[in-house]
């Protein structure tokens, strides 16, 4: 039988699964409101820290499923995010053009 998991390593367990769906429920407020649907860049923040957080809650469990698919996840979230800051970068430098 596997020992008890730690109480703080449990609470960061759960604090990450809670940002983690934060971003579901944010998207649908989001989307809801447009009557469409959206991924605001909220979903990607949300993303990201509630993955590293599990990331880290994954590897203190020692659990590979869990390691790989986190630290795969994190990459998207990054790449989105550039994605998206960079195209805000090239409106901006257009708009002045």
């Amino acid at each position: 039988m596997d020992a008890p998991i730690p109480l703080p390593w449990l609470m960061l367990g759960f604090v990450g699964q809670a940002l983690f769906s934060m971003r579901f429920l944010v998207q649908w407020i989001y989307s809801e409101q447009r009557r469409r649907s959206v991924i605001p860049v909220a979903f990607w923040y949300f993303s990201i820290a509630g993955g590293l957080i599990l990331l880290s809650y994954a590897v203190y469990r020692r659990d590979p499923v869990f390691i790989v698919g986190q630290a795969a996840g994190f990459f998207i979230y990054s790449r989105n995010l550039y994605l998206i800051h960079r195209e805000r970068l090239a409106g901006r430098d257009h708009q002045r053009g």
